[in-house]
Parts: structure tokens; C-alpha cells; sequence
């Protein structure tokens, strides 16, 4: 965000529109609340929420995302060198009382919602003017998904969020597993599934390397990849292709029969509107635009 300039074009030209932070912290905290979903892909749940502990305390926002994940947002108008701190605070009394954040979800969402739970990734998204270069190296070196997202606002009714730093992440090769289906020895099987194992593969590595900031989540029906939030959900192959969704507009795409198409209406596992399946690598080069405009976009 700190390269990003942002102009307003007029007939007399282009006026730059200046950068600022919030006047309170509140400030950020209502305008993501209000907008989750869009903003961080995450289901809102509760604000404030105040935990039953001796020390006590209030998390800023709880919510869930896409995966079923539960998560913790927490925001600083500034540079504060305690907002992970006080994050992983929180997330640890929220670990030991899972029970109290499903009857959260069952309340607010449902009891489908709240089956869906997923405790073996929880998220803490601290959202801030800005961060420390110590920040940074504590999320690359913590075991925690814990993600950094610095924000600006830009007049009166724009914002930009930057993801700044997210947990490291080590990328599949071809002996690593996908939940749903395994890279198999190639010696021992046939020429179909060995071409669909390496497509896997091959998808696996293009969508890791459009950026250092992307995590991989493992869920029962799809693997997910998160920026802030969702850009590409893998489905485990069938004999003959593989399905991945973007969460694009199909309108804005010219949908090719056989290889793109609007499933907005259709249900689906994962996330996203536009269905891509792929059944060659040279599918997968052509995919590779549509990657990359979903993940500018996440």
C-alpha cells in the first residue's frame, strides 16, 4: 500500500487522491464489520465479543470463513507491537473453548453452519495501519495462521487492504497428498491417472507461485487457496479433468464451452462462480490468465 498511489481522472486531469488512516480505530473496525464478506471472506459473527476468562478481554471481531475455519480479527489504527500478542491471546482461550464459538455459529448461522467447524487451522487477521519488520518475521516463524493486513483509506468511501505477511508456506510436490486423493507412483498405475496426478501437481505449483502471501487449506471436498481470501478452490480429479473455481463474475468472462462456465446457479463444492475444467496442461495454460485475476482480486 505504501507504492500504491490512486488518482481521480476529471476533464481538467488526473488529481491524486492522498492515502490516510482512520481517525479512531473504531472506524476500521465498523467498515470491515459491515462488509466481511467481500472485504476478508469471512462470515461476521459477533463484535466485541467478551471472553470468560480471569484477565478478560473483548475480541475485536469473530467470524468464519469459506473453509469453515474460525476467525479472529483484530484492529489497530496504527503500529501497535502488541496486536499479535493480544491476538494469539485471544485465539488460545478461543482453542480451549470450541464449544462456546459452535454455539455461536449454530446461533448466527445454523446447525449446518456450525457442523462445518474446522479446528485445525484457525485464523488471526490483524488489520493495521501498519506493521513492524518484527511482525512480520513472528508470523513467518509462528506455527499459527496468523495474516497482516495493512489498510488505507482514500477520500471519503474508498479502502485498500494489502496483505503484508501470512504464515510460510511449503508447497506440495509430487509425493504430497490432496485430501480426496493422493500423487500416486507412477510405476504402478495407468496412463490416465498418472496424467491427472501430474495435472494436480502442476495446478498446485501454478497457484502457489503467484505470490508469497498465499495459504493452502485442506478441506474434506476441496483444497482451498487464500490470499485474504479464497481466489481458487481445487476439487480432487475425476477420471478425465479437474475442476477448479474462481470467485469471478462469469459475465465478465468470455466462457468457453467445455472449459469455462457460470455455475452461480449450480450447486458445487468449494467457493467461486466460474467453473474451470482442465483436463491437459495446455488447459492449465490457458487457466493461467483467469489465476492471476482472481488472485489480484482476492
Amino acid at each position: 500500500m505504501s507504492e500504491l498511489k490512486l488518482f481521480r481522472a476529471t476533464k481538467e486531469g488526473a488529481i491524486e487522491v492522498a492515502p490516510r488512516l482512520a481517525e479512531v480505530e473504531a472506524d476500521v473496525q465498523r467498515l470491515i464489520e459491515m462488509n466481511m464478506e467481500t472485504l476478508l471472506g469471512v462470515r461476521f459473527l459477533a463484535s466485541e465479543y467478551v471472553i470468560n476468562c480471569v484477565d478478560g478481554g473483548r475480541i475485536d471481531s469473530l467470524g468464519i470463513d469459506a473453509t469453515g475455519a474460525p476467525v479472529i480479527v483484530e484492529y489497530k489504527r496504527g503500529t501497535d507491537p502488541g496486536l499479535i500478542s493480544q491476538g494469539l491471546f485471544y485465539m488460545a482461550w478461543l482453542t480451549a473453548h470450541r464449544d462456546v464459538f459452535r454455539h455461536l455459529v449454530r446461533d448466527r448461522l445454523g446447525a449446518a453452519a456450525a457442523a462445518q467447524v474446522r479446528w485445525s487451522a484457525p485464523r488471526l487477521i490483524c488489520v493495521a495501519g501498519d506493521f513492524t519488520r518484527y511482525d512480520i518475521h513472528a508470523v513467518r516463524e509462528h506455527r499459527r495462521r496468523i495474516e497482516l493486513v495493512r489498510y488505507r483509506l482514500f477520500g471519503t468511501d474508498l479502502i485498500g487492504l494489502e496483505p503484508v505477511a501470512s504464515p510460510t508456506r511449503t508447497p506440495h510436490r509430487g509425493s504430497e497428498a490432496h485430501r480426496g486423493h493422493r500423487a500416486v507412483d507412477t510405476r504402478r498405475t495407468g496412463p490416465v491417472q498418472t496424467r491427472m496426478t501430474e495435472l494436480v501437481n502442476a495446478v498446485d505449483e501454478t497457484l502457489l507461485g503467484l505470490g508469497r502471501d498465499i495459504t493452502r487449506v485442506e478441506n474434506r471436498t476441496y483444497r482451498a487457496y487464500q490470499r485474504v481470501r479464497n481466489f481458487a478452490c481445487v476439487c480432487p480429479p475425476q477420471r478425465s479433468k479437474l475442476l477448479v473455481y474462481l470467485p469471478l463474475d462469469p459475465r465478465s468472462v468470455d466462457l468457453v464451452p467445455g472449459f469455462t462456465r457460470d455455475v452461480s446457479r449450480i450447486g458445487h463444492h468449494g467457493t467461486g462462480d466460474l467453473e474451470v475444467r482442465l483436463r491437459t496442461e495446455r488447459d492449465l495454460e490457458a487457466a493461467a490468465e483467469l489465476f492471476r485475476l482472481s488472485y489480484a482480486v482476492a
